[in-house]
Parts: structure tokens; C-alpha cells; sequence
């Protein structure tokens, strides 16, 4: 398989990944016109995408989905929650509900629930043959009871968003603070880079470090935060990408 993150950050969210048969998006965050212009960089053209994956619906998560979706009529892949939610803002022609895992060409999905502040909220494991990724992002926590499976993956995906001193620092209003922190918001550097200690295995190549929060982290502190995490619990790891929001990572070959 091979893998880009589009763009990630508070201003949107988009990644790419593909098998031998199947290309698939996991969340359209960014404008369709950015989405386009990024896909032809690494030489995919947006008609090939043959599914759409849906984390939540939160703004910087579906901002370019209508108007993709209208131009090429790619279909959805969503769980009824997300349909529900998604009808009531845009046409969707093509759509399949999803629940837990399925085989879509030749991969393989297993959704499993984050805790975000929205109606619905999901990560992914996607395998090929041999191949697996994680994707988590937009979550407090992530409950023990996907522990087991999310462990020895061969390229996590994860959201790695604000260092807590900066935020509680920073200028937000202490609601907003309380919001990012709780169960029910999102990950921070240390949070991310523990639950990694953990599930980082034998197989494990990398890790891409998603959704930072421009105004309440910065890619030394997040880098800094992990890589030292790691350490300390004797972990190793081959690379360790930290995403932006309007560059996209490099296609990467697992």
C-alpha cells in the first residue's frame, strides 16, 4: 500500500491511501479544488478514487466533500449516524452504510469509535495483504478495548494536537481549553505519544503525526514530545512525519 495525509490541521483534513486495486480518501476537509490540484502532484487523477471515508462531520473534515462528490460521484462509504448528518447538508447519490469492518476490493476496513464531540465519530484500520494502517484522529482518548487490535500496525495515522502548557497558556477561553482537553476532544502530544509507547510494534515502519493545532503546538515540541516518549519506553521506530496544513506529506510506500 502507499499512503499521503493531503493536508491536516484545524483548517482541514484529507488523506490518501492506495492498494494494488483501490484508492480511497479518508476525510475532505480541504477545498475540492485543493484536493484536485494534491492528488495530481502524486499522479492521481480524483475520478480514480473508488471511496470516500468519513471520520465526522465537523467542518474541517467535510468542507470540500459536496462539491467533490458532485463533481465525480464517488461513492461514500459512512455509517448511518454520518449519513444522517450529511443528507441534511448536501446530495448524496452514492453512498454505502458501513458498520465495524467489510471488504471493499481488495482491502480490508475495520471502523472503530473515537471520542469526539460530535453525533459520530470513527477511526480506521485499512489492510492489504500484508499491509495495515491505523488511522486515529479527533479523540480524547482512545477506549481499551481497541487496544488489542490496534496494536503492530505497520503505519499509524495519528492525531498528535496541542501541547497542554501552550493551550493553557495560550488565548483560547477556558471552555475551549476544557473542550480540547476532555474525553470528548482531542489528543495531545503526550496522550498521543504514550498510547503509541503502547502500540507501536515489530512491524511498525512509521508514524505520521496529524491535526496539530497551529495555535497551541508546534512540530519541534510534537516531534520532541514522541520521540522521547518512545525512548523512555524502549521503543524504535524508522520514521516519525509530522503533517501540515497545506502541504502534503510525501507518497509513501509501506
Amino acid at each position: 500500500m502507499r499512503l499521503c495525509v493531503l493536508a491536516s490541521g484545524s483548517k482541514g483534513n484529507s488523506t490518501y491511501i492506495e492498494s494494488l486495486q483501490t484508492k480511497i480518501l479518508i476525510d475532505i476537509g480541504m477545498s475540492c479544488l485543493y484536493i484536485e490540484k494534491t492528488l495530481d502532484s502524486i499522479g492521481v487523477r480524483p475520478r480514480e478514487i473508488n471511496g470516500i471515508f468519513i471520520t465526522h462531520t465537523h467542518s474541517d473534515h467535510i468542507n470540500g466533500l459536496r462539491v467533490f462528490l458532485k463533481k465525480y460521484h464517488t461513492t461514500l462509504y459512512i455509517t448511518d449516524k454520518i449519513y444522517q448528518e450529511l443528507k441534511l447538508q448536501m446530495d448524496i447519490e452514492n453512498y454505502q452504510i458501513i458498520d465495524k469492518e467489510f471488504t471493499f476490493n481488495d482491502i480490508e476496513i475495520e471502523i472503530f469509535k473515537t471520542s469526539h464531540d460530535a453525533e459520530d465519530s470513527n477511526g480506521y484500520i485499512i489492510s492489504s495483504e500484508s499491509s495495515s494502517i491505523a488511522y486515529i484522529t479527533d479523540t480524547g482518548y482512545i477506549n481499551r478495548k481497541y487496544h488489542e487490535k490496534l496494536k503492530n500496525k505497520d503505519y499509524y495515522i495519528i492525531e498528535s494536537n496541542h501541547d497542554v502548557d501552550l493551550l493553557m497558556n495560550g488565548p483560547y477561553p477556558y471552555h475551549l481549553k476544557q473542550r480540547i482537553l476532555g474525553d470528548r476532544g482531542h489528543l495531545s502530544n503526550k496522550a498521543c505519544a504514550d498510547y503509541m509507547s503502547k502500540f507501536i510494534g515489530e512491524n511498525t515502519k512509521g508514524v505520521i503525526l496529524i491535526h496539530l493545532s497551529e495555535q497551541n503546538n508546534h512540530k519541534q515540541i510534537a516531534y520532541s514530545t514522541f520521540s522521547t516518549m518512545l525512548q523512555k519506553n524502549h521503543k524504535t521506530i524508522e520514521n516519525i512525519i509530522i503533517s501540515t496544513q497545506e502541504e502534503p506529506t510525501e507518497l509513501i510506500q509501506i
